[in-house]
């Protein structure tokens, strides 16, 4: 693994990296690597062909997965059309630049993160991009969704990402139908369909169950109860009176639901402007502070609120107004005390647009 070479007069030992991998054996170095910080693999990859191949691979995440190493980084859009992106590392407080999307339809932006990729869907479900950190680049999501929705809910968990809900291509039909996205195969898979059509929903991932929670019926009556999908079992279980509790006003946004260590939080961005958190035994919500950042209209769509690692964040703009063109970031971590919000970062926003805001564990 050492190579003499001469320099300025004196002999000197450096690290020969392209025989590290068949020194050590492949297995052994990629055990090595998948302890390091995401944060050094960009370095990694550029040396030589044979690591760029084992960073961009994917088995360096895939072995993160399985024994537990996950590092969470937010995908973050502020107020731009198309979405502009930005990544977020809390660990070390550091901004990680984001390709361009390329062209795209412009209109109606949703977004996830799953497993080592970020998926955005515009036009009704109609245009979908994939953005790939094992690449750092995007793609057309040529296998997109078997049903083109919008305002649906959605969760990941691992390398799979679960939709249901929403409204069709139309924007008249609603949708019960629900479905599964593997990253690892880039396939959709069909599940059964949920109890109740519903639009304007949210997803949340729990106890190894998806739940959809909220929205609109195909009457376009509030929906008050909740469905849970048994992976195993592949059933839908409807929960009466789920976000009951929440304030969700009929022409305001989805809820802004987050889950740490099994934990169902919600952002009642509501009057109230409260933080609460899920009962599940006796199916009601608990407030347990208020938000740190307040929706200018009381709709929650220039908001973002999600579970990163073991915290909360939540994003939006500043509680007294102060700035207009400046959304907060800020962070806490539930402790079974009333919360207490740290201002992790600002962000230029316009004010006008919607936030978007996935979390990528990996």
């Amino acid at each position: 693994m050492l190579s003499s070479v001469e320099e300025g007069g004196e002999q000197q030992d450096v690290v020969s990296w392209s025989n590290t991998i068949g020194v050590i054996g492949r297995d052994l170095f990629i055990y090595c690597l998948h302890r390091l910080s995401r944060w050094e693999y960009a370095a990694i990859a550029s040396l030589n062909r044979d690591l760029n191949s084992v960073v961009r691979n994917g088995d360096i995440y895939r072995l993160r997965r399985k024994n537990g190493v996950a590092e969470h980084w937010i995908y973050l859009s502020c107020g731009t059309d198309p979405p502009e992106w930005e990544a977020y590392d809390p660990s070390t407080g550091r901004w990680i630049h984001v390709p361009k999307m390329p062209p795209a339809e412009r209109y109606f932006w949703e977004s996830l993160a799953v497993g080592t990729e970020l998926l955005v869907f515009g036009d009704c479900g109609r245009v979908a991009l994939r953005y790939s950190i094992l690449t750092n680049s995007w793609t057309g999501l040529a296998d997109a969704m078997n049903t083109p929705r919008r305002f649906f809910g959605s969760a990941s968990a691992g390398e799979k990402a679960y939709v249901a809900g929403g409204v069709d291509s139309s924007l008249i039909n609603v949708l019960s139908s629900a479905e599964m996205y593997d990253s690892e195969a880039h396939t959709w898979t069909p599940l059964p369909g949920m109890n109740r059509a519903r639009y304007g929903c949210s997803g949340a991932f729990m106890d190894g169950k998806f739940y959809v929670i909220g929205g609109l019926s195909s009457s376009h009556e509030l929906l008050t109860c909740g469905e849970e999908y048994d992976l195993n079992r592949r059933s839908w279980r409807v929960i009466d009176n789920m976000s009951q509790e929440l304030n969700l006003d009929r022409l305001g946004g989805p809820p802004l639901l987050a889950v740490v260590n099994n934990e169902l939080y919600a952002a009642d961005y509501s009057e109230n402007n409260d933080l609460k958190q899920y009962d599940k035994l006796d199916n009601k919500w608990i407030t347990l502070g208020k938000l740190p950042v307040r929706s200018k209209k009381k709709e929650g769509w220039d908001m973002g609120f999600r579970a990163c690692g073991d915290r909360l964040i939540v994003i939006g703009p500043p509680n007294n107004f102060s700035d207009e063109k400046v959304g907060e970031l800020h962070s806490w971590t539930p402790d079974g005390q009333p919360p207490l919000w740290n201002l992790v970062a600002t962000r230029p926003y316009n004010g006008h647009s919607w936030i978007l805001c996935a979390v990528m564990g990996c």
